[in-house]
């Protein structure tokens, strides 16, 4: 590559569609939903090397701490972590990124790519970005299209102006987007030969983008530009100013953008391609046997056809028999089971849990945080039992608590346990009470994770009775 290019990735979305694994509070991009690492941390490894310079990240508060974990674990760091107040779509997030890179490289180039996709060959994404490079750097809006497999109707097309051949990667002209069709009109897509499936990733200079928003979309330009120059660093991250922010549309780059340029090219790109956007997509993408079954973690399947088992909890087991064209998913605290032919319609059951205000519709089973994490085990009327794993060298906040007190029992690593003016270690097998009112910390002095059993009693156990005051994370 002749230049270097600017990974953007976007993170903060919340999809439904892989219920119960995805969930608003811990979404899919973060799941390890094909192998040991989350999509994101391998969409961050797709995009790096040679060529390359370090990611920026777009993501939103919830998530902060995640991304960086995840990025951390790999090794990656990252060249900023913008924070938006709140998920505006893709138009206002593309147009922060490129107004911030204008700061320290204008004449840059920027990959942008959704952090939840599956490429199987990562050095094949990597030569058809390398394709379209030449057209980026020359002022063109380069966007990427998939050669389709099936007759989707969950993408949006792309019709090309001119044959794309045997689909080699290199740009073609772009004759326009098509909006997601109906069965029937995606089979003669896909007959035709010259529709792409939108993969909804994008390559083109700074100056080129800024050029078309002012042309296309000059009503986003001042708020999201004012947004970044307000923006305010807080520790490793960058915090969008909220009130403009809060006054751009929430729209698409398609339909802002992309639609409306004439300076467009596509390049096809053949080697394989997946949204994941559903638990149809996740069979197909997970090594199936000779009956198309698919298993992972503790999940057995005795004679059954096109069918995917999941558990993701090694604790329970999960047996199909005689089953066909089904899905099972199995958590801790949720079940899905639906027919294959259904998996779009997943989404209507988080909508139909939303409205029984069940806590399963957005919250996952294990709530991450920055020191660390937790899960509850055990809820009742009057007490809550957790588990809370801290990381080495982390803190959770001094804090204290108006309704409940705690017993906290370490069962793996030393816990340095603040209560009142009072420091103490508290190892393996001892425990430390904390009584209703009392300010109070623990830490993690150690190099290995430190696991602890808290029990607590009280007449509310919310996580809102928390009152902070001092936090390393600089929470609000």
């Amino acid at each position: 590559m002749t230049a270097l290019i600017h990974p953007i990735l976007l993170c903060g979305g919340s999809g439904t569609r892989l219920w119960p694994l995805s969930r608003k509070s811990y979404p899919k991009q973060f799941a390890k939903l094909l192998g040991d690492e989350s999509l994101f941390q391998v969409s961050a490894h797709r995009l790096s090397g040679d060529g390359f310079a370090a990611p920026t990240v777009l993501t939103n508060s919830d998530f902060r701490f995640i991304v960086t974990e995840q990025l951390s674990a790999m090794g990656i760091d990252p060249k900023a972590i913008l924070i938006e107040p709140d998920g505006r779509n893709t138009a206002p997030a593309v147009l922060a990124a490129a107004l911030w890179l204008e700061k320290t490289d204008p004449d840059g180039v920027m990959l942008i790519a959704p952090s939840d996709h599956v490429v199987p060959d990562a050095q094949a994404f990597r030569d058809a970005v390398t394709a379209g490079l030449p057209a980026a750097q020359a002022g063109q809006l380069v966007t990427f299209g998939i050669k389709p497999g099936h007759p989707e109707t969950g993408y949006g097309y792309l019709e090309l102006a001119e044959e794309p051949g045997d689909f080699a990667a290199r740009p073609l002209s772009l004759a326009r987007f098509v909006e997601k069709p109906d069965a029937a009109r995606a089979q003669q897509m896909l007959e035709a030969g010259n529709y792409l499936w939108n993969a909804g990733i994008f390559l083109f200079s700074v100056r080129s983008i800024l050029a078309a928003f002012r042309a296309h979309a000059p009503d986003l330009m001042t708020p999201v530009q004012t947004a970044v120059d307000d923006a305010r660093h807080d520790l490793g991250f960058l915090r969008l100013a909220v009130e403009p922010w809060s006054q751009a549309a929430d729209i698409s780059i398609d339909y802002a953008v992309m639609e409306k340029a004439t300076n467009l090219s596509v390049v096809p790109f053949a080697a394989g391609w997946s949204d994941l956007g559903g638990w149809d997509a996740v069979w197909r993408e997970t090594g199936r046997d000779a009956r198309g079954v698919a298993t992972s973690g503790a999940a057995t399947a005795l004679d059954c056809d096109n069918t995917l088992l999941r558990s993701e909890d090694p604790n329970l087991q999960v047996v199909g028999i005689g089953l066909n064209n089904i899905i099972a998913v199995a958590m801790p605290d949720a079940v899905l089971v639906a027919d294959v032919s259904r998996a779009q319609d997943v989404k209507l059951a988080v909508l139909a849990l939303k409205e029984k205000a069940a806590t399963q519709a957005e919250s996952f089973p294990k709530d991450h945080r920055p020191w660390g994490w937790f899960e509850s085990l055990v809820v009742g009327t009057r007490f809550q039992v957790k588990r809370i794993v801290v990381h080495p060298g982390a803190a959770l906040s001094l804090q204290s608590h108006h309704h409940r007190s705690e017993h906290w029992i370490v069962v793996e690593g030393t816990a340095e346990v603040t209560v009142d003016d009072e420091v103490t270690l508290v190892t393996e097998n001892q425990s430390v009470y904390i009584p209703l009112g009392a300010v109070h910390r623990m830490r993690n002095p150690g190099k290995v994770p430190m696991v602890l059993i808290e029990v607590q009693t009280g007449s509310y156990l919310g996580e809102d009775d928390i009152i902070r005051y001092e936090d390393i994370y600089a929470r609000e």
